[in-house]
């Protein structure tokens, strides 16, 4: 069994990948240990996905926006950044009469949406399949999958989460900042109207976060140290209402939990490569963001846009000069917000007097600056960065 592009992992960014290629007359095979079932009907896991407007168009060239219904999406109009009790906030809006920042849609429905345009395409998948092996060469690579069973390879693609197991078969690193915090996912209803607006409340010994969606719900995105993230996991549907009521300072009225809870820990994730002799990391296994600037999923399908197009200007789908032109180009395109991501994250969740004057600085200085609000503006709404998944049909 042979192919031209392996790809490790069937996650949103391998799936993009898998799309952009697969139609230009490329071998594309899907490396995935999770069951086939859990890709085509992927469980809710709580969390809500601010697409960009960029992310929108990569998703519709890919074939996959048409599949996700308009009824579960959300329209972000707005957002607001507060810092404890300070009367300043950053308010971000798109221009007057303009489309939403974004639209949010449940991560669940954007995966299986891109399960249903990547089994479209010529692409092979193999489901339920670890990969335990990888022996990179001058020409091609050779994966071992659970079992024995052996695939060469011309390019080898991870895309397998930002704790990658085929990263570290490479033999490349990566920075690992634990934020030594956990992030609670949840949907709520509440009394009053969201208004299509976003908040995020940097509180003392907490962060906590409201995503409109439809009607008067919203997603709790509350970030606890890990002690109290257990003891709020562990609360009653009632009580744990209550408690997020508390922590939101009543601001949209009594809230009622609407589904389950999901916890994740907070780490951040940067390769210290991007590219290898016919091998190239995307998504989270390249770059694994901190969720505070909603950026972190919208990187994976600029990557994935990227790199496709990388290797269809590439001599083959190894051409090392196309993977580092790829690299060159995700590394200016992430760095600079992965670094300022990081640094915001701790800033905002150090309680000490000094951190609390610098937050209180900092958006006092967005509040008062219309340039900083349309800098910010500009990156979430912006339609074209000159990214195209190439072979794909509108």
């Amino acid at each position: 069994m042979d192919t031209d592009v392996a790809i490790i992992g069937a996650g949103p960014a391998g799936l993009a990948l898998a799309c952009a290629l697969a139609d230009g007359g490329l071998r594309v095979t899907l490396l995935e240990r999770a069951p086939e079932a859990a890709l085509a009907a992927p469980a809710f896991d709580g969390r809500e996905i601010a697409l960009t407007r960029r992310s929108q168009a990569i998703l519709a060239a890919l074939g996959a926006w048409a599949r996700i219904p308009v009824a579960e999406t959300a329209p972000l109009r707005a957002a607001r950044v507060i810092n404890g009790t300070t009367p300043l906030a950053l308010d971000l809006a798109p221009a007057q009469g303009g489309e939403p920042l974004a639209r949010l849609v449940p991560n669940q429905a954007i995966r299986r949406a891109l399960f249903e345009a990547a089994a479209a395409t010529p692409a092979r998948l193999l489901a339920g399949r670890a990969v335990e092996g990888l022996a990179l060469a001058a020409r091609g690579a050779t994966l071992t999958l659970e079992g024995g069973e052996r695939l060469a390879a011309r390019l080898v693609v991870a895309a397998d989460s930002r704790f990658s197991a085929a990263r570290r078969l490479a033999g490349i690193g990566a920075a690992m900042l634990d934020f030594e915090r956990t992030m609670i996912v949840a949907r709520v209803t509440h009394e009053a109207p969201h208004e299509g607006v976003a908040t995020e409340w940097f509180g003392h010994g907490q962060t906590i976060a409201m995503l409109p969606l439809n009607g008067r719900m919203s997603s709790v995105v509350l970030t606890l140290r890990p002690g109290e993230a257990a003891a709020a996991m562990a609360l009653g549907a009632t009580a744990f209402g209550a408690e997020v009521t508390r922590r939101y300072a009543g601001r949209l009225g009594a809230m009622a939990l609407a589904g389950s809870r999901h916890a994740y820990p907070l780490v951040a994730a940067y390769a210290h490569r991007f590219v290898g002799r016919g091998f190239a990391l995307l998504g989270d296994a390249a770059v694994g963001m901190h969720p505070v600037t909603a950026h972190g999923f919208n990187f994976g399908l600029s990557g994935a846009a990227r790199l496709a197009g990388a290797i269809r200007e590439g001599q083959e789908p190894g051409d090392a000069t196309a993977l580092f032109r790829y690299a060159a180009a995700h590394r200016a395109a992430t760095l600079p917000l992965f670094l300022a991501t990081n640094a915001v994250a701790r800033l905002y969740s150090d309680d000490r007097a000094p951190a609390r004057l610098a937050r209180a600085a900092l958006i006092g200085a967005g509040a008062a600056l219309a340039p900083v609000r349309r800098a910010m503006v500009a990156a979430l709404s912006a339609t074209d960065h000159g990214l195209r998944p190439a072979g794909r049909r509108a």
